[in-house]
């Protein structure tokens, strides 16, 4: 089995929609740290999982820069993030984890 990770930082805001008073739901941003880790019983012809390269352009090309809640159809928690990205990268994504700040971090793990 081969199994990859890449770590992406992005800046992006979001605003989120909450059943409470939260600051959250006020338009803010993060530097997002995202791990993603994939696997494969084989490679490619390329000899690889997936290119690096290719896993960071599919999320920085979405969200780097961007107001999330313009991107995405769902409440842009960490948590609905990390599947989001997860599927984004099947079949072989089988856990991401998103960093919001230091010390919050969501994951989703198939």
């Amino acid at each position: 089995m081969y199994e990859v990770r890449k770590r992406i930082e992005i800046s992006a805001a979001h605003r989120l929609s909450l059943s409470y008073e939260s600051k959250c739901s006020n338009l803010h941003g993060h530097n997002w740290i995202i791990d993603v880790f994939l696997r494969s019983e084989s490679l490619n012809d390329d000899g690889m999982v997936m290119d690096f390269t290719e896993i960071k352009r599919r999320i920085n090309d979405r969200f780097d820069h961007k107001v999330i809640n313009d991107v995405v159809d769902f409440n842009p928690t960490a948590e609905n993030l990390a599947k989001y990205i997860c599927d984004e990268l099947a079949p072989y994504c089988f856990r991401v984890d998103v960093r919001e700040s230091i010390d919050n971090t969501a994951s989703y793990i198939k």
